[in-house]
């Protein structure tokens, strides 16, 4: 288990797991459980960007939305500025959820076509009873020039705007309530590789100028590796690996993690990628591998990854791994 922070921590998880009911065929009677998340521990800090990484699939999402509490788990816990989310009723979630937002990956889908820039950040002012008319108007303008809009964009909608332009409108719908907790959910992986770094320096910059608290999930391991303090690397469900962002670089310990930092694109035609190339398919969710889930495409397995679960534990101050390859 992750060691928490004690009053440092603004979130806490234990234990997570989310299953989901599926079947084999419409008419089969027989239920099958997707296991999305299969019991997950990390802690995020005040202040801190805590990057999540790994392939599609793996349940990045899916712990987001269950932070958020916009979907209940199956087991483990939920810790937020100390108060556990499952004993919470509906109503006390939504007054929770004032203080947390969530930036998506796909910007035109997240804003409603039919609304004006005006009223798509004015929204939430107006659903917590925060501001009405021209005190609303006020907040909706502050906001928009912090993420580098004007007034003259108030009365269009989202569809007259870029891509980049629209994820800043989402930014702003997310900064107009001035959260301590927001997920970023892939932020950038929708937008031009020229419009990624933008929108990364935006949302660095507004961190420090609000205190912001991250949860960054991405594929991406470049955009991880730029924003997060800490990075957690996930596989089939489960965590794999937790590190300081310098120490999971310098010294990535699970096979999976360095197979993800060998891929990483280096601009150099002279450079030849260290570290293992995987291969094979993702294992499925549904009917998992015995012990390390991690082992029919690892080149180092032996017996023991095929029939026993390795413990996720502490190796050094800090970095945390679940393989029997290495020992603390």
């Amino acid at each position: 288990m992750v060691k928490a922070g004690a009053n440092r921590d603004l979130v806490a998880v234990q234990g997570l797991k989310k299953y989901f009911e599926t079947k084999k065929g419409i008419f089969s009677r027989r239920v099958r459980w997707i296991r999305a998340v299969d019991g997950v521990d990390f802690h995020i800090q005040r202040g801190e960007v805590f990057g999540l990484v790994g392939e599609s699939g793996c349940g990045k999402t899916t712990v987001g939305k269950l932070i958020l509490g916009l979907i209940r788990p199956t087991a483990g816990k939920i810790y937020f500025d100390g108060r556990d989310l499952a004993k919470m009723s509906d109503e006390e979630l939504r007054r929770l959820r004032r203080r947390m937002g969530v930036v998506y990956q796909h910007p035109q889908s997240s804003l409603n076509p039919r609304m004006t820039v005006s009223e798509i950040v004015g929204r939430p002012l107006e659903i917590h009873g925060i501001a009405k008319g021209e005190e609303k108007e006020k907040i909706v303008l502050d906001v928009l020039k912090e993420v580098g809009l004007g007034p003259e964009h108030l009365e269009r909608f989202p569809h007259e705007f870029s891509g980049g332009q629209q994820q800043r409108i989402a930014i702003a719908r997310v900064l107009v309530l001035k959260p301590d907790f927001v997920v970023l959910d892939e932020p950038t992986s929708a937008l031009d590789v020229s419009v990624q770094a933008h929108i990364l320096n935006l949302l660095s910059d507004l961190r420090e100028k609000f205190s912001f608290t991250y949860l960054l999930i991405s594929h991406d391991l470049n955009v991880v590796e730029h924003m997060s303090d800490r990075i957690a690397v996930m596989y089939v469900g489960k965590i794999v690996e937790i590190a300081p962002q310098s120490e999971l670089r310098d010294n990535p310990l699970h096979p999976y993690t360095q197979s993800l930092l060998a891929a990483v694109p280096v601009p150099d035609p002279k450079y030849k990628p260290k570290g293992i190339v995987l291969r094979g398919e993702i294992p499925s969710v549904i009917d998992p591998p015995p012990g390390c889930r991690f082992h029919p495409r690892c080149p180092y397995a032996k017996p023991v990854c095929r029939e026993r679960e390795p413990e996720f534990s502490e190796v050094e101050d800090g970095h945390y791994v679940a393989c029997h390859l290495v020992r603390a």
